[in-house]
């Protein structure tokens, strides 16, 4: 087990900022002092799968982040209607991933696999200057909101693979297409310590989340110590949350390869998935949670949460009057 890290530096920027958002955005008002803990691509693999049923059953998850194109989709879909409690969001794949659509459709988007690349620099500067390239984009990103909407999974949040949000056309579009498909709440991807020449773009960023209405956390802990985010992670996060907004904790969990099988993706080589999946199902950081104090559950909850109660209510229901007449 690693070591704890130190506390970023921007931990009291953050804290300052949080409450100036609540007054200029109204989110942190809407959300109170509350914690997200989300696992990221869920689809991406069975072993991804299991750890986030597992994680939510016998741990703190609350949220997961699907992964619409991604082989092991249906399965994660599958889990997730047998886990009512369980928030699902879009996790938008626009970077080093699997598309949803034909090739014929976005040649300008993907190679001869259909896969995104991983040069987002030059992606990125395509996206804004390039008009067919932005209407091929498009019609990617709706092709993503409509798969999930065909699940039957209500929206919980939108954030996307890499953070590709960032991007004002990336954040235009889905914004722009994500109201037609219930979005309302999306990741804000503000670490403390976050580089200086990024900031600027957070601070946009939040100001058109405040514009179209979408709640939005005030802060992340995971990209710092992303494919590493174990047990002392998670406990010195708790440790240390700040006074006041809505944090999302995010992971990558998995359970443990079978001998001789390599990683999930090459990009991942360096994950430890297990050690994720252990510190969201240890009973130090459940308890290290219950002392905080801190209100958690998916972006429904803590933004929404009456309706969150009368939803989770009737998907109940339906889930039984379904086993019921299938048998």
């Amino acid at each position: 087990m690693m070591d704890a890290p130190p506390r970023a530096d921007g931990a009291a920027d953050i804290a300052a900022n949080t409450a100036a958002n609540a007054a200029n955005t109204g989110q942190g008002s809407r959300g109170g002092r509350a914690l997200i803990f989300t696992a990221d691509d869920f689809g991406l693999h069975e072993r991804v799968n299991a750890a986030v049923e597992r994680a939510h059953r016998d741990g703190v998850l609350n949220a997961a982040s699907l992964m619409v194109a991604a082989p092991a989709a249906a399965d994660a879909v599958a889990r997730a209607r047998q886990l009512p409690n369980l928030r699902v969001g879009l996790h938008l794949v626009l970077a080093d991933g699997a598309a949803m659509l034909p090739r014929a459709r976005i040649p300008a988007l993907v190679d001869a696999q259909g896969r995104f690349g991983d040069n987002m620099v030059r992606d990125g500067v395509r996206f804004f200057f390039l008009p067919h390239v932005r209407a091929q984009l498009a019609k990617e990103i709706r092709a993503q909101f409509e798969a999930f909407a065909a699940t039957g999974l209500a929206l919980d949040h939108v954030n996307t693979h890499k953070h590709f949000h960032l991007h004002p056309t990336v954040l235009s579009l889905i914004l722009s297409i994500g109201r037609e498909y219930g979005l309302r709440a999306m990741r804000l991807p503000r670490e403390a310590g976050a580089p200086v020449a990024l900031k600027p773009w957070l601070a946009l960023v939040r100001a058109r989340l405040a514009r179209a209405g979408v709640a939005h956390n005030d802060y992340v802990v995971g990209i710092a110590n992303t494919g590493a985010m174990d047990e002392a992670v998670l406990l010195d996060a708790l440790a240390h949350l700040p006074p006041q907004g809505v944090g999302e904790i995010y992971c990558h969990p998995a359970e443990a390869p079978a001998g001789g099988e390599g990683p999930i993706t090459p990009s991942m080589r360096t994950y430890r998935h297990a050690d994720e999946l252990g510190a969201l199902i240890s009973p130090r950081v459940a308890e290290a949670l219950k002392r905080s104090g801190v209100r958690h559950g998916g972006f429904t909850d803590v933004f929404f949460g009456q309706e969150a109660k009368s939803s989770a209510s009737v998907g109940a229901r339906g889930l039984i009057q379904e086993t019921q007449a299938s048998s």
